[in-house]
């Protein structure tokens, strides 16, 4: 059976943006069709990105509250199992100030990832499936950046302390769910988590730091045991961490777990060239 999906995962930092592009790199060097999804694409096939999630009867209250941007809803809502699901984030792009900051910051309460967990794992889950027939038609091979791992254990152990098993349970679901398409994980490893990190802290924005350590300490894991600042992220980041490896060991599908500690640029493209030439039948799908 083709490969159809590579999956990159690990931790921030870790070199998985620099991996998902150097897969999809050299894939195309070897004429195989395929296409990446990174970590924020709003165009994700698979899972929702700055999407929101309601009931038909939240939606008729929303397109009573938002006037003349009602009519900008209704155009834009898909409806999948009765649910109303609204891609606000494009919208606020196309639209800019034309989309009120009030009631933008109303919408995005409703996103598909402040859901509860177990309405979270419904409908993302249900995503999953329809991508995984979508592309089970199709003759390319998909590259997706994070969404796999990372997104289910964010909302499962960041956001609301779930116990393992039930996060370890939502990915192995996902697993299932696109097990057509003979999927390949390539997980990034870092040995040292707090030196990896604190290197992505310094290449990226004071926004970006803040952020990440406020949703990693005010809720969730981070809460529960009291961990705060850069420190108590790292130590989240270090549970994630073992969390994964316990994925890792759970999941059936064909796994490379590549240490990138070095940021050694060609050497990790020589790795990736051996895991990607161990399926000679990638050339089979163009």
């Amino acid at each position: 059976m083709k490969a159809k999906l590579i999956l990159v995962e690990g931790l921030p930092g870790s070199g998985k943006s620099t991996t998902a592009g150097l897969i999809h790199e050299l894939l195309s060097e070897n004429q195989v069709s395929a296409e990446l999804y990174r970590e924020g694409n709003l165009d994700h096939p698979a899972d929702y990105e700055g999407v929101a999630y309601f009931t038909e009867e939240e939606f008729e209250e929303l397109l009573k509250e938002s006037g003349g941007l009602s009519k900008v809803f209704q155009e834009w809502v898909s409806i999948k199992r009765g649910r109303h699901l609204l891609p606000y984030m494009k919208i606020k792009n196309e639209l800019g100030s034309g989309f009120p900051d009030e009631l933008f910051a109303a919408i995005s309460r409703k996103d598909v990832y402040e859901l509860s967990l177990e309405e979270n794992i419904a409908v993302i889950s249900e995503s999953w499936e329809e991508f995984a027939k979508q592309a089970a038609a199709e003759e390319k091979v998909y590259i997706f950046e994070c969404c796999f791992i990372q997104n289910p254990v964010t909302v499962g152990m960041i956001k609301y302390g779930a116990p393992e098993e039930v996060t370890i349970n939502y990915v192995k679901k996902l697993a299932e769910t696109v097990e057509s398409l003979n999927p390949l994980l390539v997980y990034v490893n870092q040995e040292d988590i707090e030196k990896s990190f604190r290197k992505a802290v310094t290449e990226r924005s004071d926004d970006w730091f803040n952020g990440f350590v406020h949703y990693y300490t005010s809720q969730g894991y981070g809460l529960v045991n009291g961990l705060i600042e850069l420190e108590g992220t790292i130590d989240v980041l270090k549970a994630r961490q073992e969390l994964e490896n316990r994925i890792l060991k759970n999941l059936h599908m064909p796994a490379h777990i590549l240490n990138n500690s070095e940021f050694d640029l060609e050497k990790h493209r020589d790795n990736l060239k051996e895991i990607l030439g161990m399926n000679k039948s990638y050339r089979s799908l163009i």
